[in-house]
């Protein structure tokens, strides 16, 4: 949606304004397009969803359309008239933020969702850029960093503050390292099997392979593993969750 303001571009024809009593006139103000961005706030306290709203209203690339005071509610609001960001509160009554993430993506919906919430913890921040999140700021940002993100996530950029990066950073590595290396079926059952100890003839005979074609896949194990025995491909397996 857009509007016009007053600028500098001169985006209409030029005019000339006639002043009073000096015979002579000056240009009138252009006005210029400003794309304004429809915007609902989602949160279950009145006082915050308030603050927000008017926070917002002060930015004139921003329209406020409404709030929602659970995330069941805000849910129906943007299925029937989906806004363009949707600022919304990670705990709350009946649908939670992330679970509102979700639902919005599984339902195709275009609205973009911009996370402003009192919690910020790491696992919490993954979770609902996970979801689907556009962006993630905690309650106690300067109001001009507020501001911007729900502008950046309107252009359809991602919008994490920078104190919750490095936590984020470490929810990924800890994410990889659990889900551990891609292994193809025949080298979990030769893992499985080397961690009863079983010796790669015995192996080869368990699984009708050549004792050369056991050899290969512990070769490509130690190596997806970072590992270089047996010992060590059984240990680092353990620690990363792939056999027990």
């Amino acid at each position: 949606m857009s509007s016009w303001v007053p600028g500098t571009q001169d985006d209409i024809p030029s005019r000339s304004l006639h002043i009073p009593g000096t015979g002579r006139t000056r240009p009138a103000p252009s006005l210029r397009r400003v794309e304004r961005y429809r915007v609902l706030v989602v949160d279950d306290h009145p006082l915050f969803r308030d603050a927000m709203a008017r926070l917002l209203r002060s930015w004139a690339e921003v329209e406020v359309i409404g709030e929602a005071a659970s995330g069941r509610a805000a849910l129906e609001r943007i299925r029937a008239d989906p806004p363009d960001v949707a600022v919304v509160d990670v705990r709350m009554p009946d649908v939670d933020g992330v679970q509102l993430c979700a639902a919005v993506g599984r339902d195709g919906l275009a609205t973009r969702i911009l996370i402003v919430s009192g919690y910020d913890d790491d696992e919490l921040v993954y979770a609902a850029l996970e979801a689907g999140a556009a962006g993630y700021v905690p309650k106690d940002a300067p109001r001009d960093e507020v501001a911007r993100a729900v502008l950046a996530v309107a252009h359809g950029e991602m919008a994490i503050a920078p104190r919750l990066a490095s936590g984020l950073a470490s929810q990924i590595r800890i994410r990889r390292e659990r889900t551990g290396p891609l292994l193809t079926d025949r080298e979990r059952e030769v893992l499985a099997l080397l961690a009863e100890g079983k010796s790669a003839p015995e192996i080869g005979r368990l699984l009708f392979l050549a004792t050369s074609t056991v050899k290969s896949h512990l070769a490509h194990l130690y190596e997806k593993l970072g590992v270089s025995d047996r010992a060590a491909a059984v240990a680092e397996a353990m620690r990363r969750g792939l056999i027990e």
